[in-house]
């Protein structure tokens, strides 16, 4: 099917309906509450805590995002001339300017003394939304699953809990402004930015055949 502006029009309307704006907004509203505590309790926090919290932020963002590609009707949208990749890459493209907007009013929420390196957080941010992202696209390649998301945020989040425990200091993944692994933990957080978008670009695709289980008469 080509794909014109006409298509992405007729098609914006009906992905905007089946966008799962609760799950999204849930994860989006308490990532803010998280941001805000600073200026909520009028405490003085350092930078530590402060990265704590917008860490926290990006993670309850991130857990929203795994619901993005649920879609109840799943069973009846697979048999539509659109690609199912056109419209998982319409209802990213349609969500990225609210997580943009949604991402600058964190920072903003954490007081300027406190807050991290602007860009260094970013790329923390960036890598978690895509591995979110990255994670929804693979479920619904894999899997027959309708709607994912609530097994997929599960899993991301106690993921990030075994990470945040397990994962050698030297790595620097977790680490803190002006600790000896700042520079080199956002390195590795590139990779996995890099990382979790091939994983997204090469689930986007329908498969060209699922893999079934024949049963053959003996």
């Amino acid at each position: 099917m080509r794909v014109t502006t006409g298509v992405l029009g007729q098609l914006a309307r009906p992905v905007l309906r089946a966008m799962p704006w609760r799950a999204l907004g849930a994860g989006a509203a308490a990532g803010l509450l998280l941001a805000a505590l600073p200026r909520l309790t009028s405490a003085d926090f350092d930078p530590r805590s402060a990265l704590i919290l917008l860490r926290g932020a990006v993670l309850s963002f991130a857990l929203g995002l795994t619901f993005l590609l649920d879609d109840p009707a799943r069973q009846v949208t697979v048999a539509v001339p659109t690609r199912r990749m056109l419209r998982a890459a319409l209802r990213t493209a349609l969500v990225a300017p609210l997580a943009a907007l949604w991402w600058t009013a964190a920072v903003l929420l954490i007081p300027a003394q406190a807050r991290p390196p602007v860009g260094d957080i970013t790329l923390e941010a960036a890598a978690a939304a895509l591995v979110a992202l990255a994670a929804s696209a693979a479920a619904i390649r894999l899997t027959d699953e309708a709607e994912p998301g609530q097994r997929l945020a599960i899993a991301l989040l106690a993921t990030s809990m075994a990470a945040a425990l397990l994962f050698p200091e030297s790595w620097g993944l977790f680490a803190m402004p002006k600790d000896k692994w700042w520079t080199t933990g956002h390195q590795h957080w590139a990779f996995v930015l890099a990382g979790a978008a091939l994983v997204w670009a090469s689930c986007g695709p329908e498969p060209v055949r699922r893999r079934r289980l024949r049963l053959t008469p003996s």
